[in-house]
């Protein structure tokens, strides 16, 4: 009998950290010791010399290629382009796996991920668990937004969200296998051939909730997903971003959760969820009140996503992005090592 195929493509988004993607870069390649397959960087128009750094430092790593892309098309845009890529010779992956440039796997992190993946043909996806440098967990495991984790999420009281518990987006940190609705994409690996079925990336979320979408569209597809706690990286989060630092939400947020929501059920879902958002957040606001306590909300939030929300559907649930963005062009391979 012969063994299934298992070639993995692992591929690193990097955007101005250049440094911090050769650290990922390091760990992939000690964790793809053994395995068959290869490492693809993908610069995402960083224009800062990532990519001639990139180049240089990955000169003599076997089995190590560089892509530049020609634009800055968010996560998703980078992503696909790699994906795209396949392997070297033009050969076809079984598996993708996607790392943060801010995440190390540790050595058995994608092995274990590869190996769930053989022996469960409907699952299509499966994510592992990371872990701050200080070891604190950082949830990468999730269940899909709803008009109910949209309230529960805004009133952040206790009693609420224990009644909502089911409904709650964060799943926490299992201590076991478990299904899961998503998972982040600072490490998961995709089933090659479901992505056959449901399409890559939505290329029109820049930034956030694009690896929601196409989660939500594998298990539309009659796939299942994973969450493995047995695969570990340690995850700095937010390098790329700066969201830790945010002293403002940014309007590409709104827009990805806008364009999220509105591809689950149209116009009117979009505005009810926002209405039940707005629901939970005017619980929080008379607790803040009545018991002094700190607003823990980031400033013009709500202001902001009544704005971005409204603005999204008078542009026809399309968006800003949409309307502005450039068609989508194939990034250029400016160095392969093979």
């Amino acid at each position: 009998m012969t063994a299934p195929s298992a070639r993995i493509l692992t591929v690193i988004l990097n955007y101005r950290t250049a440094e911090m993607t050769l650290r990922a870069a390091r760990a992939a390649r000690t964790a793809m010791e053994g395995i068959e397959g290869a490492i693809t960087i993908v610069d995402n128009d960083s224009q800062d010399g990532s990519f001639e750094r990139l180049v240089q430092a990955t000169a003599d790593w076997p089995g190590v290629r560089v892509l530049a892309s020609d634009r800055n098309g968010g996560f998703g845009a980078g992503n696909n382009l790699g994906i795209r890529a396949g392997l070297p010779g033009g050969a076809r992956p079984d598996f993708i796996y996607l790392l943060n440039s801010d995440a190390f796997p540790e050595p058995e992190a994608i092995r274990l991920l590869r190996d769930h993946l053989l022996v469960q043909p409907d699952c299509a996806f499966v994510g592992g668990a990371a872990f701050g440098e200080d070891g604190a967990p950082h949830v990468t495991a999730f269940r899909f937004p709803t008009a109910f984790s949209e309230f529960e999420g805004a009133a952040n009281t206790g009693l609420i969200s224990r009644a909502l518990r089911r409904h709650r987006l964060l799943v926490g940190m299992p201590e076991t296998r478990c299904p899961v609705d998503w998972c982040a994409g600072a490490t998961i690996m995709f089933r090659n051939d479901a992505l056959d079925r449901t399409g890559l990336f939505d290329e029109d979320f820049f930034l956030y909730f694009e690896e929601t979408d196409l989660c939500h569209r594998i298990w539309a597809a009659g796939f299942t997903g994973c969450f493995l706690p047995q695969s570990r990286v340690t995850h700095i989060g937010s390098a790329s971003t700066g969201a830790q630092s945010w002293r403002r939400v940014p309007d590409y947020w709104f827009e990805s959760r806008a364009r999220y929501f509105h591809k689950r059920g149209g116009a009117l879902y979009l505005i009810w969820v926002t209405l039940a958002h707005f629901g939970g957040a005017t619980i929080w606001r008379t607790r803040m009140v009545i018991e002094r306590k700190e607003d823990r909300v980031t400033p013009h939030f709500l202001r902001d996503l009544a704005r971005q929300t409204w603005r999204f559907l008078k542009l026809g649930g399309t968006g800003a992005r949409a309307q502005r963005a450039a068609p989508a062009r194939e990034g250029t391979e400016r160095r392969w090592t093979s």
